[in-house]
């Protein structure tokens, strides 16, 4: 017998204030009908224009209002806590309990220097946990006022500029297939198809555990930033820490890893810009993203915990000036 897929709207949160700028809504599930993980290691933070934030503590929302906030400025960001090195779902909380410390930024290089800060604190704190160090993806926005959106990525969660041009990723997998590019030792076809065209849980690089970019043959404790300096010449567009221009035609996804842990994951992405252009609001557009995981899944998709973010600029306010870094 065929149960019919019941769309549950209300774990879907958007009554955040972005307006007259954005509109955004997320979720984050255990994970897609049958396939389940026992718990959800993923997280989320939002804060939006008039300092309410909200993440997940247990799995469940905790919402909070940051004293001295400044109006007009908000934070995005997506964490996949990574369960095989043990305490996954605390490191994830712990990141985004930190992100909630963390002053408004106004450029990327000052927003990098918050979180490697909390990067190295947190690796102290972790050390006194038994077994191996944990981790856990960050992939963010910042959105000061009146400027560009600042991106800060660190793992294989992605964002993409959902649009009509498609579904385009705006970040680089820090996966072992990145590694090889940056030593040179494959070029893009092999790159896309490796890390968009098939899915693999390795992963070269994660918040709190370290990078295995700079030596491939230890786990070191910095965080490596790829930059147009490091970079292959087709990836140098997209560094891990940048201003973003957006467009008012399209909306922009934060999301972790469990939406392409399928056999083709570039198939399945490509049904998303279609999926989502009927949908008017972020909320409506997360929910069909659910939707459709749950009711025409990708082939060989994987157990995994799910959370989508999404971001959509209001008409006439996504091009904010980009600022010079500080």
């Amino acid at each position: 017998m065929t149960i019919p897929y019941m769309p549950d709207p209300s774990d879907i949160l958007s009554a955040f204030q972005f307006a007259p700028r954005y509109d955004v809504a997320v979720a984050s599930r255990r994970g897609s009908g049958l396939l389940q993980r026992p718990e959800n290691q993923d997280n989320f933070v939002v804060i939006d224009f008039a300092g309410h934030a909200c993440h997940l503590v247990d799995g469940v929302p905790r919402h909070t209002s940051l004293p001295g906030w400044p109006a007009g400025h908000g934070r995005l960001a997506v964490l996949d806590g990574m369960g095989g090195h043990g305490h996954g779902r605390e490191a994830a909380e712990a990141v985004a309990a930190g992100l909630l410390t963390i002053p408004p930024c106004h450029s990327a290089a000052e927003l990098g220097r918050h979180l490697d800060r909390l990067h190295a604190d947190l690796q102290r704190h972790f050390a006194f946990e038994a077994g191996a160090r944990p981790g856990t993806t960050l992939t963010m926005l910042e959105l000061p006022e009146g400027r560009a959106p600042l991106l800060y990525h660190v793992g294989d969660s992605r964002l993409y500029e959902i649009g009509p041009a498609g579904a385009v990723p705006l970040t680089v997998d820090h996966v072992p297939a990145t590694a090889a590019a940056l030593g040179g030792r494959i070029g893009e076809s092999a790159w896309w198809r490796q890390v968009h065209g098939a899915h693999s849980p390795q992963i070269a690089q994660a918040f709190i555990l370290g990078n295995a970019f700079s030596n491939p043959a230890q786990l070191s404790d910095p965080l490596f930033e790829l930059t147009p300096l490091n970079l292959p010449s087709w990836l140098c567009t997209l560094p891990d820490r940048r201003a973003l221009e957006l467009r008012d035609d399209a909306s922009y996804l934060l999301a972790s890893d469990g939406f392409w842990s399928c056999a083709h994951p570039d198939r399945f992405v490509g049904r998303w810009p279609e999926l989502l252009a009927g949908a008017p609001e972020a909320a409506s557009k997360v929910a069909r993203l659910f939707e459709e995981i749950e009711t025409a899944p990708p082939d060989g998709l994987h157990a995994d915990n799910l959370t989508a973010l999404l971001l959509r600029p209001l008409n006439g306010h996504a091009d904010e000036t980009a600022l010079p870094d500080s």
